[in-house]
């Protein structure tokens, strides 16, 4: 039998091309970034029926449907990982501190970090709440820092869909020339 290693490796890219722009554009469609993820559309569809064309047409030897499905899954694996590394968007950080007098406050703003506090009860009495809106590219380094100034914090973070007002609003427009009159 014999095996076009040429033919195998171009399933692959291909597969595994069209699945990176998968997952990339279902990531950037969930963070609201519809005309860049309506452009990678385009190429996703064009490479995927090139990839899958390749497939159905050699279906008489089965090592090309095993790497098709080889390309999809690490596709899927470097689209993930692409996305973390490109941080789009904003995390929202939710943190309890069971002490009410906690620093953390205090380092996170020293930091560049907007943050909301107040007071809240619990099952043991009075706690600390924080509520901080970060960019995603942050986010490591604000969990290190609360981790490492209050290592008993509860955390909760969530990704908000939409933000407007308070302090991001006027650090992004002062960031793009568009001072309040």
């Amino acid at each position: 039998m014999h095996v076009d290693i040429g033919m195998l490796a171009l399933i692959f890219v291909i597969n595994f091309a069209y699945i990176t722009l998968n997952t990339l554009r279902f990531l950037l469609v969930m963070r609201g970034y519809r005309y860049f993820a309506a452009f990678m559309s385009v190429l996703e569809i064009t490479i995927y029926v090139l990839g899958l064309s390749l497939v159905l047409n050699r279906l008489d030897k089965p090592i090309n449907l095993v790497v098709y499905a080889l390309g999809y899954g690490v596709g899927v694996y470097v689209g993930m990982v692409l996305e973390d590394k490109l941080a789009l968007g904003y995390t929202m950080i939710s943190v309890i501190l069971p002490d009410p007098k906690s620093p953390l406050p205090g380092v996170l703003r020293s930091n560049g970090f907007g943050v909301t506090q107040h007071v809240a009860y619990g099952l043991d009495g009075e706690r600390l709440a924080l509520e901080i809106l970060a960019p995603r590219k942050n986010e490591r380094r604000l969990y290190d820092l609360i981790k490492t100034t209050a290592p008993n914090a509860f955390i909760i973070a969530y990704e908000p869909r939409y933000i407007s007002g308070g302090f991001w609003l006027k650090r992004v427009k002062r960031r793009n020339g568009q001072r309040k009159k």
